[in-house]
Parts: structure tokens; sequence; C-alpha cells
């Protein structure tokens, strides 16, 4: 019988929060407050999608832990990659802010659509809007910082930064 064992987890490249230990300790007041206002599970779905797309394996780690704590479903969290054709696994409101986050994560185009915009605004008041344009924002910095600095996932425990 053949044993096969997972590859070597990679080392980070450095430990950045140490290094800028205020901007780190802002990043996460500002995560906290841009989506204090939003369902839970909508700000993890969110959080997820950018980090697929920006192929951040800590965050996706993180995020869809706390997804899973916070009751969203594996199936959800599983067809997240591919929404676009699953749509019908999120409600209107969801499928706005996915296609928001879409368009706000991926600006090569250099601007986000009006018409994906305006879907956004349809589902959500300003101040919703604004707190969902705020999380988007953030969840991209965080991939930032993880993609950059080589952050290793695997070993979060839901709610650990709370």
């Amino acid at each position: 019988m053949t044993t096969h064992e997972y590859a070597r987890e990679h080392t980070p490249r450095m430990q950045w929060a140490k290094h800028a230990p205020q901007v780190y300790k802002t990043m996460v007041r500002l995560d906290a407050a841009a989506g204090e206002d939003l369902d839970p599970k909508l700000r993890e779905l969110v959080r997820i999608r950018a980090s697929q797309l920006n192929h951040c394996a800590f965050c996706l780690d993180m995020h869809t832990k706390d997804a899973l704590a916070a009751g969203e479903s594996v199936e959800r969290i599983i067809q997240l990659s591919a929404w676009e054709e699953s749509r019908h696994f999120y409600t209107e409101r969801e499928v706005a802010a996915l296609e928001l986050t879409d368009a706000v994560t991926v600006l090569t185009d250099g601007f986000v659509p009006d018409e994906v915009y305006e879907q956004a605004a349809e589902q959500f008041d300003e101040a919703e809007l604004a707190q969902l344009i705020a999380v988007i924002a953030v969840i991209n910095a965080w991939n930032r910082f993880g993609v950059t600095a080589r952050a290793v996932p695997g070993h979060y425990r839901p709610g650990q930064y709370s």
C-alpha cells in the first residue's frame, strides 16, 4: 500500500503585522467597522469571493471557516467560484453584492460599470451600500498583504482574531 503525503507547507515571506503593527491594528479596526451592519453570511460570501479572485489562500481559509461558523452552507461556498452559473443558489441581494465584488476587485476596465452599481443600489440602501463597498475594499487590502507576505493558510480557527 502506498501512502501519500501532503506537500510541504511554505514559509511566509515575512510577518508583516509584526513589522507594521500600527498598520495592522488600524486594518483590524477598519475591518470591524466596514461591515458591522451587514449580515455576517453576506460579509463572508463577499470576502471569500474577493479572496478567490485575488488568489489569497490565507483569506480563503479564514473566511470559509468564518462563513461556516456563521451558518453558511458548504454548497453555497463551493459554488462561489462559479456563482454566475450558479445564481440560483443566491438571493438577488447576494447576486448584486457578488457582481459588485467582482467589479471592484477586478478593475481591468478602470471603473465599476454603472449597471453593476445600479443593481447593487437597488438591493441596498445607501448606508448598506457604503458598508458593502467598504467590506470589498478592506478584503482586497487584506488579500494584498496576505499574498505579498505569503501568509500560510490552514491554521486559522473561527473568531481567532475577534
